[in-house]
């Protein structure tokens, strides 16, 4: 199988050199939200109150195809934030998932929790764009960056108030984690290939450095996979697909939420 995450990064830096052309980082500095205080993510996830789910809004991606094409952003996410989600997490990557940078900003507009941006991150133009477009967090995966390149984008990052949630997929690439990070996700689909392992959390929890906050991603499909992560130190779950594949995305997290604080006080 060919190797998605390499086609999808060669297309994005593509992606990001026209828009360089197009708007250019004096005009994003001039954005109302780059002067917002953010919203820290990893305090939120280590809220009691909070579920300690990261919600999001997902139209498509390579391996699924349309997962859903009708759902509303002001739906979706003012109901996952209802509903208790300690942070959104919205694509805006548009040629592989649908999503858009408008998205990510109606989530911010509508909601009042931190907003991560799911996106390819290769340059420090689309961290500023981050900042200006509302974001509070954002993604940097370790499976397409160098060891220097995450310290420098990290870095980059915190010098204009923004956390950084680095995604990993092995343990080896642990090595890439900064004092610049906040949060480490334990990727459970495998990005060149994408299929999913489930226990790829619980075997590099225990490798996870101390301090940062532990987030499981993808593959996680029923309240019975948050309590075993939790036990495992996970504090956080991102969690789209299982949500965004159903007619309402909204009920079915909220349907979600109300199983889990049940078994919860079990």
């Amino acid at each position: 199988m060919k190797n998605i995450l390499t086609e999808i990064v060669a297309h994005k830096r593509i992606e990001v050199a026209a828009l360089k052309q197009q708007r250019s980082v004096e005009v994003l500095e001039q954005a109302a939200w780059f002067k917002r205080p953010t919203l820290s993510m990893a305090q939120f996830l280590q809220d009691p109150a909070k579920t300690g789910i990261i919600a999001e809004f997902k139209r498509r991606s390579p391996s699924k195809g349309v997962i859903n094409g009708t759902a509303t952003v002001q739906d979706v996410t003012t109901a996952y934030a209802r509903c208790g989600a300690s942070a959104l997490s919205v694509l805006t990557d548009e040629k592989f998932f649908g999503g858009t940078s408008e998205d990510l900003q109606q989530a911010r507009t509508l909601n009042h929790i931190p907003v991560l941006r799911k996106d390819f991150i290769v340059d420090e133009y689309q961290i500023i764009e981050a900042k200006a477009i509302g974001a509070d967090v954002i993604l940097l995966i370790a499976e397409c960056l160098t060891k220097q390149e995450v310290a420098h984008l990290a870095q980059f990052a915190h010098n204009l108030g923004l956390e950084v949630l680095l995604e990993v997929h092995s343990g080896d690439q642990l090595e890439k984690v900064t004092d610049h990070i906040q949060s480490v996700g334990v990727n459970n689909r495998d990005l060149t290939t994408f299929n999913v392992d489930f226990n790829r959390s619980c075997e590099l929890a225990p490798q996870i450095p101390a301090g940062k906050c532990k987030v499981a991603e993808s593959g996680i499909s029923n309240t019975d996979a948050i309590i075993t992560l939790k036990q495992a130190g996970f504090q956080g779950f991102l969690i789209g697909e299982n949500f965004m594949k159903q007619d309402s995305p909204a009920r079915a997290f909220e349907q979600f939420v109300t199983e889990l604080a049940n078994k919860s006080v079990q």
